[in-house]
């Protein structure tokens, strides 16, 4: 994948989120104030976070782990299912931190090699998403509380969407010119 491709993809993502946000902001309220403890999605988010990295995993040719790869392959297949099972609390949010890893890491080897330093931008970006990964794995109820501070009143939520929207916008738009 392209870098303007990815940035076209993330941009959308964070511009139609966060419009939801803008237009319908007690159903976006509703919904984000129950993701911390959706079992049913943080089963969704686990899974498909195992899945990438086990696909991330498969296509290594590190020749360090070469003699592991399989062992490595059944161990995180199932730690990934284990945890669907036996840490079910605020699942969610741990489904979530793994797949900002995860995409973090694709973002900053998508945006290594190209020529304009505006790539700094959605490589910082993933920085940001790894620090909140690594702070919500450890404390997952802070993005509980963050969500309760959020959409504790309309105003501020429509202000964070106005905000989302508007770094969407950018990610585009150098998705369109800059990264071409």
């Amino acid at each position: 994948m392209k870098l303007y491709e990815l940035s076209l993809i993330l941009g959308l993502g964070m511009v139609l989120s966060h419009s939801w946000a803008l237009l319908k902001p007690v159903s976006a309220t509703h919904w984000l104030r129950r993701f911390s403890r959706n079992l049913p999605l943080g089963v969704f988010l686990m899974l498909v976070a195992t899945g990438w990295f086990e696909w991330n995993l498969m296509n290594e040719n590190l020749e360090d782990i070469a003699h592991y790869k399989n062992i490595l392959l059944i161990f995180f297949a199932v730690l990934g299912g284990a945890c669907c099972v036996y840490a079910q609390d605020f699942l969610a949010v741990r489904g979530l931190t793994v797949l900002l890893l995860l995409a973090a890491n694709f973002t900053c080897e998508t945006a290594r090699w190209h020529p304009s330093l505006w790539r700094d931008a959605i490589t910082g970006w993933a920085y940001v998403w790894v620090l909140a990964a690594l702070w919500l794995s450890v404390q997952p109820w802070r993005l509980r509380n963050w969500i309760t501070w959020l959409t504790a009143t309309e105003s501020r939520l429509k202000q964070g969407a106005f905000i989302g929207i508007a770094w969407g916008l950018l990610v585009i738009a150098l998705g369109v010119t800059v990264f071409r």
